[in-house]
């Protein structure tokens, strides 16, 4: 897999994602541990993870990224929804399980958070998280998110439904827990 490095870490790296990517990304993506935490429902093959990365990774209304430990795919990380006139967006990340507890969602999260508001010249970041997945609840509140609201039963998982979190981070929230 190739190495552009977009936005370097201390542990991990955020690259481009490239069309060599997409048979990792299939793979995990149809992990259990990483579909049902982030939503999905239903299997995803090499067509689907193909127009998946010609329709929204590379288009120009997000920013979708691969995140890599030691030169590695660990997971992705991606700004969707961009408002330019609201300066908003929303952020969404997965991490391989294999590679879980280590961190690399807090930096990688944490980097684009920074990008987002020193290059994009967003205002607000938005994520939304299901009650049960607690391992990015804590992510978000560790990078500053706070939970501003729950949309009740508003998704379907494992045969029951499941409360949503809604975060937000303010750019001088941000900002001042930088300083």
């Amino acid at each position: 897999m190739p190495d552009s490095t977009f936005l370097p870490g201390d542990r991990v790296d955020l690259r481009p994602i490239e069309e060599d990517d997409l048979e990792y990304l299939r793979d995990a993506i149809n992990d259990p541990a990483i579909w049902r935490p982030i939503g999905g429902s239903r299997p995803i093959n090499r067509t689907q993870e193909q127009e998946f990365f010609e329709n929204v990774v590379c288009a120009d209304d997000g920013v979708h990224l691969l995140i890599t430990a030691d030169g590695e795919p660990v997971g992705t990380i991606g700004l969707r929804e961009i408002d330019w006139e609201a300066g908003r967006g929303e952020i969404g990340y997965w991490i391989d399980p294999d590679e879980h507890g280590q961190g690399y969602g807090t930096e990688a999260t944490e980097l684009m958070v920074a990008y987002a508001f020193d290059q994009l010249g967003l205002h607000r970041i938005e994520a939304h998280v299901f009650e049960f997945n607690e391992a990015s609840q804590r992510l978000l509140e560790s990078v500053g998110f706070a939970r501003e609201g729950t949309s009740r039963e508003s998704e379907f998982v494992d045969g029951e439904y499941h409360d949503t979190h809604w975060y937000g981070l303010l750019e001088d929230e941000w900002r001042d827990r930088q300083s």
